[in-house]
């Protein structure tokens, strides 16, 4: 098991992680940390306990628009899609290809 150091708000944290999974929480933190900073900068210093959830808040409301933005991709692309409007002009052609071998069939099974 690994550790890493976190900095949120100038604050460091050290928290143990999965071998390997150091550069991955270090990019989490750095997201944590951007939105810390847009909440300092808005509203301004109100103590680390409630910056650390007012920013869990944003990124969870973030996560929930990305879950049902999920939900409605995965929902569109189950439905049914309606038959295509076949091109007159495409079934017209087929329709005379389909004359003319027919017609030379017929004249090669004549005797």
């Amino acid at each position: 098991m690994a550790e890493v150091t976190l900095t949120i708000n100038g604050r460091s944290y050290t928290v143990a992680c999965d071998d390997g999974q150091e550069a991955h929480l270090q990019h989490l933190a750095g997201h944590i940390d951007q939105r810390v900073g847009d909440l300092v900068e808005s509203v301004g210093q109100l103590g680390e306990p409630r910056l650390l959830v007012m920013a869990s808040l944003l990124i969870a409301d973030e996560l929930s628009d990305a879950y049902a933005h999920i939900s409605e991709l995965e929902t569109s692309r189950s439905a049914p899609t309606p038959d295509p409007i076949p091109d007159p002009a495409a079934v017209e052609a087929l329709e005379s290809c389909a004359n003319r071998l027919e017609a030379i069939a017929d004249r090669l099974e004549e005797p």
